[in-house]
């Protein structure tokens, strides 16, 4: 079993690094990927860079030139529902496009039955196992939304009346959608970095490192769960 861990940006790949036991890196397509294990699982991590198509470049790398069995998207979101406040986390039980016309893909390939990407229901499973561990983390399950906008407040309103998702970012849905049609195991844990009340990409670049330790502990916790009983 290899686990691809993808991260936007070098700040949220930065908390699993010294964790990677006997790490190796490889350049391909301008990307460092290293490898090694985690919690005695054999993994290959990435930053991507940020937005829908450099997410969906790495994706398809992890499958094709490293052989993941599942991926996992870590990072930030900025935070959407009124309920979550800044650091919390939220794990994807499914994500969509909210800048593309959901006729889109539901009539042209991959022909979607709806416009939602399901995350992989086992991988859901074992997160609420890994976050019984972590008691000291507020985690939340529901929407993710993925689009090339960082959201301050315009559109928040739009996006909010068309999905009710919990938090936003610019790669979730991208790397879900390469995952569905290479029938490869997905799921995505993101911690909140701004919200409405917090907004601002000041507010993202001043809390993007606390937050992304936050989702390195669950994913951490996570990985233990997949040693054990994916």
């Amino acid at each position: 079993m290899k686990v691809g861990i993808i991260c936007a940006v070098d700040l949220e790949l930065e908390p699993f690094l010294s964790y990677i036991k006997d790490c190796g890196t490889t350049k391909k397509t301008m990307l460092d990927i290293h490898e090694g294990s985690i919690n005695g699982v054999e993994i290959a991590a990435l930053f991507c860079g940020v937005g829908k198509t450099n997410a969906a470049v790495a994706a398809q790398i992890l499958i094709d030139n490293f052989g993941v069995d599942i991926i996992i998207n870590a990072g930030t979101a900025g935070g959407m529902n009124e309920n979550l406040d800044l650091f919390d986390t939220v794990i994807a039980t499914e994500s969509v496009y909210h800048d593309l016309h959901k006729d889109v893909l539901m009539t042209c390939h991959p022909f979607l039955s709806s416009v939602y990407f399901k995350s992989d229901v086992k991988l859901i499973d074992l997160s609420k196992k890994a976050a019984k561990r972590l008691p000291e983390h507020k985690i939340f399950y529901g929407r993710i939304v993925s689009g090339e906008k960082f959201i301050h407040d315009d559109g928040r309103d739009e996006i909010n009346a068309a999905f009710e998702p919990l938090c936003v970012d610019m790669e979730t849905a991208s790397i879900a959608h390469v995952c569905y049609v290479n029938e490869v195991p997905f799921i995505s844990v993101r911690s909140i970095s701004d919200t409405a009340k917090h907004s601002g990409y000041d507010t993202f670049e001043k809390n993007c490192s606390a937050a992304s330790v936050k989702s390195k502990d669950v994913v951490l916790e996570l990985l233990s769960e997949i040693k054990n009983n994916y």
